[in-house]
Formats: structure tokens, sequence, C-alpha cells
């Protein structure tokens, strides 16, 4: 009986793929010389271009919503960013779509907010919920965001909450809180100032 031998295996090796990250230089750089097409909207997340969803008529009257409700009760005591850009690291810039700042005289005219200037981040997340708890969320962690506010519009009123984020360790946050319609919600660095729940989703 002859013995047959086992064809041989060949194994091949994963092919490495390397990737460019921008830097924030490079990424304001590139809008300066007219790369992105007008009106697309886009943020730097770790060094890739990413291109945000467009706004529609719930994600925008949300955001008016909460100007309405927080800007009033603010005054002076921080400065507020709309759907601005917040510079965490050299490779990261959001545009969250609300930011309380802490203030400064000149408005942040001649520099970006950095991460240490962030007192409440809110995203009004529809149809980017997954995106937001798993990209966005642990960037603002690591970053040291102090408190993030997710505000989840779904088409049912009984799903609208709010999720509130405290507590950065890494790039995790420590403490989740969720708060819904009928309760209502303090900002840590201005506990001074509550919103209620139902005035946030109208």
């Amino acid at each position: 009986m002859v013995a047959q031998t086992a064809p041989e295996v060949q194994v091949q090796t994963p092919v490495q793929v390397s990737r460019w990250a921008f830097s924030t230089a490079d990424y304001h750089r590139m809008g300066e010389a007219g790369i992105f097409k007008p009106g697309v909207r886009v943020e730097l997340i770790d060094g890739e271009v990413r291109i945000m969803s467009p706004i529609g008529a719930l994600h925008a009257g949300i955001i008016s919503a909460l100007i309405a409700v927080i800007v009033p009760q603010v005054g002076k005591t921080a400065t507020v960013f709309v759907q601005s850009p917040v510079q965490l690291n050299d490779y990261t810039e959001p545009e969250p779509d609300f930011l309380l700042l802490r203030t400064r005289d000149d408005y942040y005219r001649s520099a970006l907010p950095q991460a240490a200037d962030v007192l409440l981040l809110i995203e009004v997340s529809d149809t980017t919920l997954a995106y937001d708890r798993q990209e966005k969320l642990p960037g603002y962690a690591r970053a040291g965001i102090p408190e993030v506010w997710l505000a989840v519009a779904d088409s049912d009123r009984e799903k609208q909450v709010v999720e509130r984020y405290t507590d950065p360790q890494d790039n995790q946050y420590a403490t989740k809180q969720t708060f819904k319609r009928g309760q209502s919600i303090s900002i840590l660095a201005l506990p001074q100032i509550t919103i209620t729940v139902d005035s946030i989703f109208g």
C-alpha cells in the first residue's frame, strides 16, 4: 500500500493596507482649496474625512428647540456653538449639533475651541444613533469631554429620550442616564439650568 502525502497548504499572508491620516491642518487646507463639494457637510474623525448625513426637518427642529430652551438660561455664563467644529486632537475635528463652551473674550474667533473648553456637547441622533454611540462617543470620552447628551429623535414619541453620558474614562463613559418624557435634566457644569425632555422633542 502506497502512503499518500497530504497536499501542501499554502497560507496567504494578509495584505497590510496603510491609510493616510489627515491632520486638522491638512483638513483645513483641503477646505481652503475647495476640495469638498459645496453644500456637502463633512467632519474629521480619527484622520478620516467623514460625510455627514443631511439634516432633516425633525433634526433641525430639535436643534431649534435646544437653542430656544437653553440659550436664554445660559446668558453670559457660557458660549453657544451650533453645528460648529471643535478640535479634539490633531486628527479629530467633529461638528456636534450643540456645544456649550467656556466663555472667551474673542468668542473663539482666533482659534477653534478645544476639548478642554467644552462644558456640554449634544448630538441629535435620528438616522445616526448607532454611529453616534459606537464611533463618536468613544472619541468624546478619550478627549475628556465631561458631559455628552444624545437626543434620540425616534419617530415613536415613547422612544424619544435623552441619554446623558458622564465620567469619561479612557474611551468610554462610566455613567449613562436615560431621561424620558415627563422628566427634567440639568447640566452638570451649570446646575442652575434645567431642561425638560418634552421641551426638546415638542
